[in-house]
C-alpha cells in the first residue's frame, strides 16, 4: 500500500531552502543532508569575527555550493532579506545552552522568541511554501507521565525551555491565524559527530578517553537519545508531509537511559573503568532538573512515516570515533555552558 502520508511528489532538486543555525550541529548535518537531495541551499549562520561557518567547515567540498548569510536572527530586515525569493525554511536557528540561559536569560529569550517571531513574519510576508520549526524536549519539563506525547503539560523548568515553549506557540499561533503552512519538530536529545562537549554524551566521551576520572552533574536524570541523522530525517519528513502542517511533532526514539547508564556504556565501549563522580557545579537547580524524559513517537510516525533507525550503541561507536579524531574540539578539563 502506498504511504499517503509523505508527498512523494515532492522533489528537493533546485528547490530553494534556507537553513537558519545552519552552523550548529544538527543544522550542518540537515544542509548537507540537503545538498544530497540536490537543494539550493542558503545557510543562516550568527556573525562571528573571524567570518567562518562554524561546523559547516566539516561537510567539505559540499561548502561549495552553499549560499551562505551572516547575521543576528534578531533583525528582522536581515530576515525579510534572508527569505527573499525563497520556498522552505527551516528554522534551526537558537541559544540552547540551559546552563547558558541561567546566567544570560534576557539574551536566550530575545534571540529564541524575537528571533523566531521574525523567521515567521518574513515567511508570511514572502508566501513561502513551508515552515519548519525546531523545538526541543525541554519544553515537556519532567515527565508527568510517559511515553510523553505531544499533549503532555509544557513545563518551564529553566529560560531556555521557555523561551522554546514561547517560540513554539507562536509558530503555531501563525498557523493558525495567518494559514503559514508550519510544522514543528521536537526532537528528543539529539547526538553525534560534530555535537559539542556542551551537551552530556560528547562530555562523557572526551572525560572517558582522556581523564582519571569522569565528572558530571546528576547521574539519575533518563533521556531519550536520538542520533543525528535520524533527527534530520524527521525534519525532511515533516517538510515533505502535508498532513504534519500544524501540528507538534516528537521525533524520539521511545527509549530511555539514565546518565549513569549511559557512562557505563561509553566506558565499556571504550574499553576503561574509571570513576564516575557527581559534582554540584554541574548540577542543574533541583526545580529545574528534568528528572525525565521519553518520548511517544506516534505522531510522527502517523503523520510522516519518519521512525528512528539507528540504535544507541551504534550511535555512540560513530561519536566515539569523531570524538576520538577530533580532540582539538573539545576541551575535557572544562565545564561548557
Amino acid at each position: 500500500m502506498a504511504d499517503t502520508r509523505v508527498d512523494h511528489s515532492m522533489t528537493w532538486n533546485s528547490k530553494k531552502v534556507v537553513v537558519t543555525g545552519a552552523g550548529g550541529f544538527i543544522g550542518s548535518h540537515l544542509v548537507e543532508r540537503l545538498i544530497g537531495l540536490g537543494a539550493d541551499v542558503t545557510a543562516f549562520v550568527r556573525y562571528n569575527s573571524r567570518n567562518d561557518a562554524s561546523l559547516l567547515e566539516f561537510i567539505g567540498e559540499q561548502k561549495k555550493q552553499i549560499r551562505i548569510v551572516y547575521g543576528d536572527l534578531r533583525e528582522l530586515e536581515t530576515i525579510q532579506n534572508l527569505l527573499r525569493d525563497q520556498e522552505v525554511v527551516f528554522h534551526l536557528a537558537a541559544l540552547v545552552g540551559i546552563p547558558y540561559s541561567y546566567r544570560h536569560p534576557n539574551e536566550v529569550v530575545d534571540v529564541n522568541t524575537i528571533g523566531t517571531l521574525n523567521v515567521l513574519t518574513a515567511a508570511r510576508d514572502h508566501g513561502l511554501a513551508n515552515v519548519v520549526v525546531a523545538s526541543t524536549s525541554e519544553v515537556y519539563g519532567s515527565a508527568q507521565y510517559v511515553p510523553i506525547d505531544e499533549n503532555h503539560p509544557k513545563q518551564p523548568q529553566s529560560p531556555y525551555s521557555a523561551s522554546k515553549i514561547a517560540a513554539d506557540a507562536i509558530a503555531l499561533s501563525f498557523h493558525n491565524a495567518f494559514a503559514l503552512p508550519v510544522t514543528v519538530v521536537r526532537p528528543f536529545n539529539t547526538y553525534g559527530p560534530r555535537q559539542s562537549d556542551r551537551a552530556i554524551i560528547p562530555t562523557l566521551i572526551c572525560q572517558a578517553l582522556t581523564r582519571d576520572e569522569i565528572v558530571v552533574g546528576n547521574l539519575s536524570p533518563t533521556r531519550d537519545f536520538t542520533y543525528v541523522t535520524d533527527t534530520v530525517d524527521g525534519f525532511i519528513r515533516a517538510a515533505e508531509s502535508k498532513e504534519a502542517l500544524g501540528h507538534e511533532m516528537n521525533l524520539g526514539t521511545g527509549s530511555e537511559v539514565s546518565i549513569g547508564e549511559l557512562a557505563e556504556e561509553i566506558l565499556s565501549m571504550v574499553g576503561r573503568q574509571l570513576n564516575v563522580r557527581q559534582t554540584d557545579e554541574r548540577k542543574r537547580p533541583s526545580a529545574s532538573e528534568v528528572n525525565r524524559l521519553l518520548s511517544n513517537n506516534e505522531r510522527a510516525k502517523r503523520l510522516t512515516g519518519w521512525e528512528p533507525r539507528v540504535s544507541l550503541r551504534d550511535g555512540l561507536a560513530m561519536t566515539i570515533e569523531f570524538v576520538k579524531g577530533h580532540p582539538n574540539l573539545y576541551a575535557p578539563e572544562s565545564y561548557r555552558i
